[in-house]
């Protein structure tokens, strides 16, 4: 048995040291796959699955919103279609990926989606988890409110209610400047405007650009206030530290700007939905 044994490891040693030295042989190679995987972009993946995975939202028209068909729709959406079309070859290679506002610096943290188009305002703080690109539009907070009470400056706010949305520009703007506005705060874009309708705030606070278009819907409701706070953009975001990605969209916008796309795009989308006497220049980049 002893002899067995010994005869049984001694085996089993050289088979070992057949796989290391198999291993070492092969070492070169497996060290270059695994330098070709960290080197590879997530350009190079999107182009290798051929599909982007674009976030945006499903219930905030004009800007991106689903019809009642299922079709996504909005400025958002027509610009990420073009993304899409320039990138890969087909406007249609895109997954949707429909998110709330407070979820969007998440989805990109844990790679849910490539590249979020959901409305995206730039600010320092986001700035600091997500990269912008370069940006495809100008945005302020606005203010709505029921034309028989109409708010035109935020203290006739002091001791009533403002609705906002969570995980919005106007949320984090009014928190930080007005701490004793009461704030009633709702997920979804939807849920806030119907609280306004409701009667269940004084105002509502959100991009202006989103009011803008709501107003034009629901006759008896005004734009007391058009812009508050500083004029921000709204740009693509994608994971912190994708270079690759970034690079690529930043040139992408600079084309669709100087081509005059985006511009296209407002006409087909943003015009339609506001009111005649908006400017084309106070909401588009290099108008």
């Amino acid at each position: 048995m002893k002899n067995k044994f010994i005869k049984s490891l001694a085996i089993l040693s050289a088979t070992v040291g057949l796989a290391a030295c198999g291993a070492g042989a092969t070492n070169d190679s497996s060290e270059g796959s695994v330098a070709n995987i960290e080197d590879k972009t997530t350009v190079d993946t999107i182009k290798e699955n051929d599909v982007i995975r674009i976030g945006v939202f499903g219930d905030k028209p004009p800007f991106s919103y689903v019809d009642a068909n299922g079709d996504n729709q909005g400025f958002d959406v027509e610009i990420s279609k073009k993304i899409a079309e320039d990138l890969l070859g087909d406007s249609s290679k895109i997954e949707w990926v429909i998110t709330e506002a407070a979820n969007r610096v998440e989805y990109l943290e844990t790679g849910k989606v490539d590249l979020m188009m959901a409305n995206f305002t730039v600010t320092p703080e986001r700035a600091e988890v997500v990269d912008f690109a370069n940006p495809y539009m100008k945005v302020s907070i606005g203010i709505v409110s029921p034309e028989g009470d109409v708010t035109t400056d935020v203290s006739q706010l002091e001791g009533k209610q403002l609705i906002v949305n969570k995980g919005t520009t106007a949320e984090a703007y009014f928190r930080e400047n007005y701490p004793d506005i009461e704030l009633l705060v709702y997920e979804q874009n939807t849920e806030t405007f119907q609280a306004l309708l409701d009667g269940r705030g004084a105002a509502l606070a959100h991009d202006n650009t989103l009011i803008f278009g709501w107003i034009k819907d629901n006759p008896g409701f005004v734009a007391g206030v058009e812009a508050i706070g500083n004029e921000d953009t709204i740009a693509p975001a994608v994971a912190k530290g994708d270079t690759a990605l970034s690079e690529w969209v930043n040139a992408e916008i600079d084309t669709l700007n100087e081509s005059g796309f985006i511009a296209e795009a407002y006409e087909k989308t943003l015009a339609p939905a506001f009111s005649s006497d908006i400017d084309p220049a106070s909401v588009l980049i290099n108008q």
